[in-house]
């Protein structure tokens, strides 16, 4: 008996019902084993796969794949906006202030405790961030050096 296989990027994209390209599935490799990447660096890895690729058919496929839920965006205050393969669950980021590093940090107090919030203003609330800025082990040994 064989285990089952993951699916591969191809597979996720017709099951999100987008259509199997080179780029798209170029970029959803590029996204998922990089770190919390921005738009240039996300072109650069796919050019290295497939070759050519404008910088608006990027943008164009990081929007797709982010509306179907394959990919996730974060946009930290006063930076451009990164994208990461981590999806469908609560967790939040830490940012440095002085490199710019991101990592990811698991929801300390359970699946969805951001999502009550004191005042809902009659609001449907579905999805809640979090990000804490501070500075990483690199920068802060920097700084009292």
């Amino acid at each position: 008996m064989t285990a089952a296989q993951p699916p591969t990027a191809a597979d996720e994209l017709r099951g999100a019902g987008l259509r199997v390209t080179a780029a798209r599935v170029a970029l959803l490799d590029t996204v998922r084993h990089g770190d919390h990447l921005g738009v240039d660096a996300i072109a650069s890895g796919v050019r290295e796969r497939v070759g050519h690729i404008s910088v608006q058919a990027v943008y164009e496929g990081l929007h797709a794949l982010t509306a179907a839920g394959l990919i996730r965006r974060i946009e930290p205050a006063g930076s451009p906006a990164r994208f990461e393969g981590r999806v469908g669950d609560n967790h939040h980021h830490l940012i440095c202030r002085s490199c710019g590093a991101v990592a990811d940090v698991d929801c300390a107090t359970g699946d969805a405790p951001c999502l009550t919030a004191s005042d809902d203003h009659g609001y449907a609330i579905d999805e809640a961030e979090v990000i804490y800025w501070g500075l990483c082990p690199g920068c802060s040994t920097a700084r009292s050096s």
